[in-house]
């Protein structure tokens, strides 16, 4: 099973019956048709990471994944929609000239162009492409690739099968929370959770720039150095200025960043970054 690369590809599908986002304090979780609600871990259980094991403590995550699944009167396994944090994977937008339609010639290609820039084996992987094609037409398209070990894929999900649940749809945190920004425009979505640091950048609705990273110690200083490039590729690549930038785990920019800035909002009340995926999805109406 490859990694979900966007919400917005399940709308065929009922809803799953339960969501749930993992982040290193606890499960953020809801119902089909139900308000978010929290079921914290007890100490450390989770350490994040591309490359490594992420759960440490097996009994406490899934005490609370059992917490947050409820009893399930004796029904058939339950579907489930299940957000990872960023930092878990890796995503970027890839740009093709050409772009095959065979899922597989299509995973094969985006494990060439990443085999170099993603620190684990390209071919032990679960592989997820989303194709945004250009506006004006062309056969050039933005590919939305998303890349996670599978053997990392494989821990997450085993505490939910355990459950009585099937992890049926995947995605991440940053990628679900996009539903919380306006699809139009030039918008920028940061959010920094625990020192990772995750960029997305759309235009017209269409993810154009992506970035993940840890930070060090996670002040102004390195904050900016790594928004300042990203602002800079904007102006001189895409030439344009965002109409907003959303933050969410942070409450201000470098003060020499003049650019419109707001907290991110949701119906459902102020995201954290312990709940924005769960948010923004949430606040697609569960259908996606």
């Amino acid at each position: 099973m490859a990694i979900t690369d966007t919400i917005n590809g399940w709308l065929a599908d009922p809803a799953p019956e339960l969501s749930f986002e993992i982040s290193t304090q606890g499960i953020a979780y809801a119902a089909r048709g139900g308000s978010p609600q929290w079921a914290p871990f007890e100490g450390e259980t989770l350490r994040i990471s591309p490359i490594e094991e992420n759960i440490i403590r097996n009994d406490s995550f899934l005490k609370a994944v059992r917490e947050a699944a409820g009893a399930d009167n004796g029904r058939k396994r339950r579907t489930a929609v299940v957000i990872l944090p960023d930092y878990a994977a890796r995503m970027a937008v890839l740009d093709f000239s050409q772009f095959p339609s065979d899922p597989d010639e299509q995973r094969a290609l985006v494990r060439f162009r990443m085999k170099k820039t993603v620190p684990f084996d390209v071919d032990a992987a679960a592989v997820s492409c989303f194709v945004q094609p250009r506006a004006n037409g062309s056969k050039e398209v933005d590919v939305l690739a998303t890349l996670v070990s599978l053997e990392i894929l494989a821990k997450y999900e085993a505490p939910f099968r355990v459950a009585g649940l099937w992890p049926g749809r995947i995605t991440t945190s940053i990628l679900a929370a996009l539903e919380l920004i306006p699809a139009d425009g030039c918008r920028v979505l940061i959010k920094l959770s625990n020192k990772v640091l995750t960029i997305a950048v759309t235009m017209e609705g269409r993810l154009r720039l992506l970035r993940c990273v840890e930070l060090a110690s996670g002040d102004e200083e390195e904050l900016g150095g790594v928004l300042y490039p990203t602002l800079a590729y904007l102006e001189d690549e895409l030439k344009t200025r965002p109409q907003s930038v959303h933050l969410c785990g942070l409450s201000s920019l470098p003060t020499d960043v003049d650019l419109p800035v707001e907290a991110l909002q949701s119906p459902f009340g102020s995201p954290s970054p312990l709940n924005a995926g769960l948010l923004g999805y949430l606040a697609s109406g569960g259908r996606n």
